[in-house]
């Protein structure tokens, strides 16, 4: 779960010590597995677009600059807390202090960018005027929007950046509604005039989730809307090929036709109407599948399970459409049709 701090207010006034302190409590507290903080969880802000130069710039302008990465700022045990892979390299400690070397973990997309196949870590750039050694290198997330490409981004120890507002994250086995008042009780104990709020990750998340959910409750609907188009179509068809054809019918079943063929010649054309056009829209989706993907997250046309799914649904409403003209044309009485004849 996440806390939402403000220490500003407290007489500590952001002290690092305060916000060890916190760490450590949290960190105490029965069922918790991991806990850090930060300065902004991703999909909620964190810095964009700092500029960061090459050892040896002098000009520090917008057209020096190597790359613009997310910032964030973190304590130790953050990572693992937002269940970030640290992937080479070491985490932040609490010796990374201003009176340090000015240190920095980078994503995947970061080391790719700047040094290429090169080990990132030792590497060193310039970062709001500090020269900054990489000490580790973790896996790319998203930082902005869930359909967003990879990109670049730095994590520095919150001792090194001065910050007011921050954000406690604990992860824990045990249910939000245990940890909820336990967790308030400890840190109200510590900071009584500190003013926090508490959320979990997914109440965080709601909304960057909800535009990706619209999307798929409106896809769902109107998929619901051409299923029902197309079993009525189908229908249609079938039972106006076995009207027009039912004298045929007729002379099949009198000549020894067996229910089989009877079938195949009442509803054959709508059938094959049917697949040809479930074949066009699948090759469709599929062609469509990088705009389906910036609309619903993780969307993938060319999942099996996606398209064995429209396959057999495609053809159960086949089935279910043909069904009632299928069942006339076979039920058609020769010798009756004959006489009306």
């Amino acid at each position: 779960m996440l806390v939402d701090l403000d220490l500003g207010e407290t007489e500590h006034g952001g002290d690092v010590t305060a916000e060890r302190a916190l760490i450590e409590a949290a960190r105490n507290m029965r069922g918790v597995t991991a806990v850090g903080m930060v300065n902004r969880t991703p999909m909620t802000g964190g810095i964009r677009g700092v500029p960061v130069y090459r050892p040896g710039t002098t000009e520090f302008t917008l057209k020096n600059y190597a790359l613009t990465p997310y910032v964030f700022s973190m304590s130790q045990g953050y990572l693992e807390a937002a269940g970030t892979r640290l992937l080479r390299g070491r985490d932040v400690s609490c010796q990374d202090t201003t009176k340090a070397r000015y240190v920095a973990i980078a994503n995947e997309s970061f080391a790719r960018k700047m040094w290429g196949q090169t080990a990132a870590i030792g590497q060193r750039f310039i970062l709001y005027g500090h020269l900054t050694e990489v000490i580790g290198v973790v896996e790319d997330g998203k930082y902005h929007d869930l359909t967003e490409g990879p990109q670049a981004a730095l994590y520095m120890p919150l001792s090194q950046i001065e910050q007011g507002d921050t954000v406690l994250a604990v992860r824990s086995w045990r249910a939000i509604s245990e940890m909820t008042p336990v967790l308030q009780r400890t840190l109200s104990a510590l900071e009584p005039d500190m003013p926090f709020t508490m959320r979990s990750w997914t109440d965080s998340l709601e909304d960057e989730l909800l535009p990706a959910r619209a999307a798929t409750v409106a896809l769902g609907v109107m998929g619901v809307l051409a299923a029902m188009l197309a079993l009525t179509g189908i229908f249609g068809m079938a039972a106006y090929s076995v009207s027009r054809r039912i004298k045929e019918m007729g002379i099949r079943v009198a000549l020894g036709a067996g229910k089989g063929q009877v079938i195949g010649a009442a509803v054959g054309r709508p059938i094959v109407l049917l697949g040809v056009g479930s074949l066009v829209g699948l090759l469709a989706g599929m062609a469509a599948n990088r705009l389906l993907g910036q609309i619903v997250y993780e969307a993938d046309a060319r999942d099996p399970a996606v398209l064995g799914g429209a396959v057999v649904t495609m053809v159960l409403l086949g089935v279910a459409g043909s069904a009632l003209p299928a069942m006339r044309a076979v039920g058609v009485d020769s010798a009756k049709l004959m006489r009306e004849e």
